[in-house]
């Protein structure tokens, strides 16, 4: 089933591409917030190749310390801020990715398995990947640092 999802979202992603129009749904946002959540995909890349790394020496205790470090305790994670004006679709595929990390943690002390490991990073690089095939980023002056637009408006563009 998993490979399914795998295959109809690529295909998804490729057809969009191939159209030359990208149907995603645009987030506004200030140059500070959008500079705040590429940062924040970085730390995630960064700490997901320190968790393979982590895997390939067989070192569970940096799978874990890894994968806590990008959980709900992230430092600095979007979800954790104030109101922004970002879909809700969106702040749930972020807290559920950052609960996916805290799980692999735990389990990473717990069961000390793996491939269970590389499975659930698997899933959670997948929920990236659904996330990135759905939104996309637009720099807007009028987007405030609270997430809104002018006069407390939602500025979101569709």
């Amino acid at each position: 089933m998993k490979k399914i999802y795998v295959a109809v979202l690529c295909l998804f992603v490729t057809t969009a591409m191939a159209g030359g129009i990208d149907k995603r749904q645009v987030l506004p946002m200030n140059e500070m917030q959008r500079n705040h959540l590429l940062g924040e995909m970085r730390l995630l890349l960064t700490g997901t190749g320190a968790i393979l790394e982590a895997l390939a020496q067989e070192d569970m205790v940096a799978v874990a310390h890894h994968a806590r470090s990008l959980g709900m305790e992230m430092p600095h994670k979007v979800e954790g801020h104030a109101n922004h004006g970002f879909p809700e679709q969106f702040m749930q595929l972020g807290m559920a990715m950052h609960q996916e990390f805290d799980k692999i943690a735990l389990d990473a002390e717990s069961k000390k398995d793996g491939k269970r490991t590389l499975q659930q990073l698997s899933e959670a690089l997948g929920r990236c990947a659904a996330c990135h095939a759905t939104y996309q980023i637009s720099v807007s002056q009028n987007v405030q640092e609270n997430g809104h637009g002018e006069h407390g408006a939602h500025s979101h563009a569709h």
